[in-house]
């Protein structure tokens, strides 16, 4: 009998240290999406379940930017903090692409909390969006896999940009694995290296 309360007891804690851990990864809350703030703290950004690396594949209809600020091969500095170690990395532009821009408050498809203000997304990730740009506060299903769960899920528009975005490869200015062809930085959130 002893041993069987100490494997009890055992399994017991596993479970809490489990369901503790996929808590603190699934703080979703990027930041409150009236705060009309454009930075975000990037540990609370539940970019803990981005693909922080991808195929490179973009979506049917992206159309290449014709002469962006930044050429792709060129490098520059990342400005922005959507995850840990973002913000001062050096990046090699994969990719140059004209769109339209969201960042978007969603729950994911697969259940959890909501994410707010998610960026970024642009409008050729969204299911049957139309020729026009979206305005915030309009409704879209989203049709990008950035994190577990946003792939169908349903998003309100928090902001819109026509702008450039750029896929960059990088590796962390905190040190780690390089990433890959990570989408989507915009232009203003790069700077001359």
């Amino acid at each position: 009998m002893p041993k069987n309360k100490w494997m009890m007891g055992m399994l017991s804690l596993l479970a809490a240290a489990t369901l503790s851990a996929c808590n603190t990864e699934s703080g979703t809350s990027e930041k409150p999406a009236d705060s009309g703030s454009e930075e975000h703290s990037n540990h609370e950004s539940g970019h803990s379940d981005m693909d922080h690396s991808s195929s490179g594949e973009v979506p049917d209809g992206l159309q290449e930017a014709q002469k962006p600020k930044f050429e792709v091969g060129s490098q520059a500095i990342i400005k922005t903090d959507h995850m840990e170690g973002m913000d001062g990395a050096e990046a090699t532009i994969a990719g140059a692409y004209e769109t339209t821009v969201y960042a978007v408050t969603y729950t994911p498809a697969t259940g959890g909390e909501p994410v707010k203000n998610h960026k970024w997304v642009i409008h050729e990730e969204l299911e049957n969006p139309g020729d026009q740009p979206l305005k915030p506060g309009d409704e879209a299903t989203l049709a990008a896999d950035h994190m577990e769960g946003m792939d169908g899920a349903e998003a309100t528009i928090d902001s819109a940009e026509e702008t450039t975005v750029y896929m960059v490869d990088f590796v962390p200015a905190i040190g780690g694995e390089k990433v890959t062809n990570h989408k989507w930085v915009t232009e203003d959130e790069l700077a001359a290296k």
